[in-house]
């Protein structure tokens, strides 16, 4: 009875490790009598197999690494526009380079060159392309490289000294010339975004980009006798000019030209945040001129002045507030002389240096107001002509006359 009860106890356990589905080996105490009904036991407790669904069998796909995406670059509507405004302009702007003989050997040696370069760009599809005076004066040989690295020689049309503009020319055939369209530099405003292309160091191509810092700047002009002469109406730009751009264009960013770069602000020959353009409103008045005479003639008074304040104003018994230009000296023989205008008559000290004092004093050019000589040098360069008789408004011993002075040419440097 006993030995039954083991029997069955043994069964009953090897059953259970069955059900569960416990792995490994594990060894019990059968013996002979018990095989048989444990035999019988587990064929009756094992399900029958079940047929397997057969599937059909899929491809097995290679595995390949995905491709990374593209990184994506956010642009602002800014950047955007320079991008497409460089696109559009560079083929317009060339590289020059001038060769200038600076000495000739009288021992049968070679002579010396100097090599030197600037920036222009395209004025129209005939070949002329806009440049500075300084960058081709006293050139012997011209060569202009275009975008596209096409290099071909180049001719001098016309030059001014006393705008620091010149026009060179090449031969159009066979060339892609992409004309830059002249904006208006009258409409200017201090702030607004402008930036400049050319080749500073020789690097071809440069795009800098800054804000019109200031206008109606007066900038050095040489070339001339009989007086130093300057350039009205200056654009004073922070966008960086470097020697090399001399000569390149200053655009809004509607791609427009509002001016041809010309000089920098430095002390050490680089830029310093202060460079200066030549106004486009010059260019359009000078460069036909230039392209048909290959000059231009600029009238003068015949006269060097001297803008009012309020010490010079003082010494000569003026309000403080008065506004205008005194007359310093009148030139001999000069239109201002045949028209009867005043100099200085004294000079005092003011602030350590001899001032003169005691001219007719300039307020009025044909009816517009003169409060400083930038007024008077730009009414002359923008709205008149040699030959041209001006009525100018003056202040003269407490009372108010008006001139007429016939306009002469300015004597042409040698």
């Amino acid at each position: 009875m006993i030995r039954g009860h083991i029997r069955l106890g043994l069964l009953i356990g090897l059953v259970f490790v069955l059900l569960v589905g416990m792995s490994g080996c594990v060894a019990f105490p059968l013996v002979q009598e018990g095989a048989r009904e444990l035999r019988e036991l587990v064929l009756a407790l094992t399900p029958t197999p079940q047929p397997l669904a057969l599937q059909r069998a899929e491809p097995t796909a290679t595995a390949v690494a995905p491709t990374p995406a593209p990184r994506t670059v956010y642009l602002d509507a800014e950047e955007i526009s320079l991008e497409a405004l460089y696109e559009r302009v560079n083929p317009s702007v060339v590289n020059i380079v001038v060769v200038t003989r600076v000495s000739t050997s009288r021992s049968g040696a070679q002579d010396l060159y100097q090599r030197g370069e600037g920036s222009g760009f395209v004025y129209d599809t005939e070949g002329h392309i806009i440049t500075n005076n300084h960058v081709v004066q006293g050139a012997d040989e011209v060569r202009v490289t275009f975008w596209d690295d096409v290099s071909v020689m180049a001719t001098v049309v016309g030059t001014d000294p006393d705008t620091d503009l010149a026009v060179i020319k090449v031969d159009p055939a066979g060339l892609d010339l992409r004309p830059l369209p002249l904006g208006d530099s009258d409409q200017l405003k201090v702030g607004q975004k402008v930036v400049a292309i050319g080749n500073p160091f020789g690097l071809v191509g440069s795009m800098t980009f800054g804000i019109v810092s200031a206008l109606g700047r007066l900038l050095p002009a040489s070339g001339s006798l009989g007086g130093n002469y300057t350039i009205p109406d200056i654009i004073q730009t922070d966008a960086a000019i470097n020697p090399g751009n001399s000569g390149g264009p200053l655009l809004d960013l509607n791609g427009q030209v509002v001016g041809v770069n010309t000089a920098i602000e430095s002390q050490t020959g680089v830029s310093a945040g202060v460079g200066f353009a030549v106004p486009v409103n010059i260019v359009r008045k000078v460069v036909p001129v230039l392209i048909a005479k290959g000059a231009y003639t600029h009238p003068r008074l015949g006269i060097t002045t001297l803008t009012l304040d309020p010490l010079i104003n003082e010494a000569m018994g003026l309000p403080a507030n008065q506004r205008g230009v005194m007359v310093a000296t009148v030139i001999r023989g000069s239109a201002a002389e045949r028209a009867g205008l005043r100099p200085a008559t004294r000079t005092v000290r003011i602030q350590g240096e001899n001032v003169p004092v005691g001219g007719d004093i300039i307020i009025g050019i044909n009816g517009e107001p003169v409060k400083k000589f930038e007024d008077l040098i730009s009414y002359l360069m923008r709205k008149t002509e040699v030959g041209q008789t001006v009525r100018l408004t003056i202040l003269r011993e407490g009372k108010t006359l008006e001139v007429s002075l016939t306009l002469e040419a300015r004597p042409k440097g040698e």
